[in-house]
């Protein structure tokens, strides 16, 4: 059996090579020729492709040339045009040359002919003035003459006669408007007085002003900067100071000390504090009031205040705050009258003496600093110049300036509403009180006794006893050379060490 099926093995596998053999032989040309075919095909297409290329590049080269020959034929036109212009060009230069020499001749013709009726002139200038035997300013001057003589007597007559009528008419008009917006302005005057009289319940309350040894009036009057003057009118005492802000200060801060009845140095300066807060209203409450009797309205709140200030001001023993409110209606009266601006006018009058209630850090003429101040709040040019204007510190630059200045005028030339001895009294306490507030190491100084005696609170951080006796001599050397002033003057310098503290 193994024979058997080694020998089937075999024979399989003879059978198997000769069948592979006979398969290649028979498929050998079959595919050769498939592979021919397809070489030929690929030939065919890449033929077909090169075709196309080249007819594709064929028909872009004669667009090509289509458009070649367009452009050509564009810029021939063109170059035909540009030469037609050239020419056209040059023949006009050549009749610009022409005409340009022509114009030279004619120019040099002008210029000979002027030139001979200029001669020609001065020849006949000449032989009139051989004539008539005068040069030609001398003619001149005789024809002048002639007409001066006949026509200056008529001109004279009648620019005197028009002066007087216009002067008349005039003064006439003026007259009539002033009185009228004065009639319309009527205002009460009251005299400002510089004491302040304050009735007591009882002759006790002296003493306990006083206090003991006098220890309460002296600390009133360092800290309020008045003069209390307690003397044998009954049940009242007197408080003297030229400022009328601070002498209103002391008398609500007394008023309100006699009431709450514990008067002592810690309570009249809590006291004087409250009385500076309601000072301090009622100057809001009459700038308020004031605007509102000028009717002005719109103002700055600061500037309100500063004018509520003007209350406690007099100039001449008038009061600053009733001034402002009159000149301002004469303002607007006059303004009515002559057709300018109402509001303007009321608003430049009102605010025209701002600057007297400045601080002293504003330097200078009311008149320029109050006008300084309201332009820095804002307040317009048109209001400004007659501000600053109205003392003629600077130009006046409108009608509303010049009525400002009329207005002031006129209130301040009413009968009996300026008293010149109270100014200079006030200007003369005002400047002994900047003096000693001028030295180094003054925190306030006060003038008392009208005028007659200075007292000067230091800082005892800075001034020792023996610095604060030397100032006092300093300032009395100083008041005898810089100012003049009647009797004498007592200069006080007050320095005061404070410890505090509290017991829990």
């Amino acid at each position: 059996m193994p024979e058997i099926v080694v020998a089937l093995i075999v024979g399989l596998g003879s059978a198997l090579v000769v069948t592979i053999g006979l398969a290649q032989f028979w498929l050998r040309p079959a595919v050769q020729r498939a592979k021919q075919e397809a070489i030929r095909e690929s030939e065919l297409r890449a033929n077909a492709a090169i075709l196309q290329a080249k007819e594709s590049a064929l028909e872009q080269r004669e667009r090509l040339e289509d458009e070649i020959r367009q452009k050509q034929a564009s810029l021939s036109k063109q170059e035909d045009r540009l030469i037609a212009r050239e020419e056209m060009l040059e023949g006009r230069r050549g009749q610009l040359d022409e005409r340009e020499v022509s114009i030279a001749a004619m120019s040099r013709s002008t210029q000979a002919a002027a030139t001979s009726i200029a001669s020609k002139y001065e020849e006949i200038e000449a032989e009139l003035q051989r004539i008539a035997g005068l040069t030609r300013e001398d003619a001149r001057e005789v024809i002048l003459n002639r007409f001066e003589s006949e026509f200056a007597e008529i001109g004279v007559k009648k620019a005197k006669q028009f002066e007087v009528d216009a002067l008349a008419d005039a003064d006439r008009r003026a007259k009539q408007t002033v009185l009228d917006v004065i009639q319309r302005s009527v205002v009460d005057y009251v005299t400002e007085a510089t004491l302040a009289v304050v009735e007591l319940p009882s002759e006790d309350m002296k003493g306990r002003i006083s206090g003991r040894e006098g220890r309460n009036i002296r600390a009133f009057e360092q800290v309020t900067g008045v003069d209390l003057i307690v003397d044998e009118t009954p049940e009242a005492v007197v408080i003297s100071c030229f400022d009328p802000v601070r002498r209103e200060t002391a008398r609500l801060a007394l008023m309100n000390l006699m009431v709450d009845g514990r008067i002592h140095p810690g309570r009249i300066e809590e006291l004087y504090e409250k009385a500076q807060q309601e000072v301090d209203r009622m100057i809001k409450d009459a700038g308020e009031r004031a605007c509102d009797r000028a009717n002005v309205h719109g103002l700055h709140p600061r500037a309100v205040e500063v004018l509520g200030r003007l209350r406690f001001r007099t100039s001449y023993a008038q009061n600053v705050l009733d001034h402002s409110v009159e000149v301002s209606r004469l303002c607007g009266n006059l303004a009515a009258e002559l057709g300018l601006s109402v509001e303007v006018a009321k608003r430049a009058g009102l605010l025209h003496d701002i600057g007297k209630a400045l601080g002293p850090e504003w330097e200078g003429p009311h008149a320029l600093t109050g006008m300084e101040f309201l332009r820095g709040l804002g307040e317009k040019e048109v209001v400004l110049n007659p501000v600053g204007a109205h003392h003629h510190e600077i130009e006046p630059e409108t009608p509303e300036a010049q009525l400002v200045i009329i207005a002031d005028t006129i209130s301040a030339a009413r009968p009996g509403a300026r008293r010149e001895n109270l100014e200079n009294y006030v200007k003369r306490l005002t400047a002994l009180e900047q003096l000693a507030n001028s030295f180094p190491g003054v925190e306030r100084s006060y003038a008392l006794q009208a005028g007659r005696e200075i007292r000067m609170i230091v800082k005892p951080e800075e001034l020792d006893d023996l610095a604060a006796m030397r100032l006092a001599n300093d300032v009395a050397k100083r008041i005898e050379a810089e100012m003049e002033y009647p009797g004498q003057i007592k200069v006080t310098v007050i320095r005061e060490t404070r410890a505090t503290d509290i017991a829990k």
